[in-house]
């Protein structure tokens, strides 16, 4: 192989790393989220520091994804912007319930496995 081949390859070749979307970025986001509470959850009586972190986190992504979702120019339709909006409501406060140890968090978990089907494609409808 020549070397202007081997030029011609690394410069046109298949990327090695995957076009990253927002839709991907946020699909991650919230699967880290996401396991990251389950795992908390099961070890909250061992380490409830981890707990309240991982609810932390959660927190702070969906305060992003309000931030996101009540920006003017999001394209997203008007009735999902409102509906995420008021999931990120749900989820301040039942994660103050959670820390409070009265709820637990399945129901976050829930909510972001729903939406992560969402950014997948995969729909809640019947």
């Amino acid at each position: 192989m020549t070397v202007a081949t081997t030029n011609a390859r690394a410069a046109y070749g298949r990327s090695v790393a995957p076009v990253r979307t927002n839709r991907t970025l946020e699909y991650d986001l919230l699967a880290r989220c996401t396991q990251g509470l389950s795992t908390a959850w099961t070890r909250r009586k061992e380490d409830f520091s981890g707990l309240a972190t991982a609810l932390t986190e959660n927190l702070q992504l969906w305060s992003a994804l309000a931030a996101d979702v009540a920006e003017a120019g999001n394209g997203l339709p008007a009735s999902l912007r409102a509906q995420l909006f008021y999931l990120y409501e749900f989820t301040a406060g039942h994660t103050s319930a959670v820390l409070d140890n009265r709820g637990s968090v399945e129901v976050l978990v829930d909510i972001n496995t729903a939406v992560m089907r969402g950014l997948r494609g995969e729909g809640g409808g019947t």
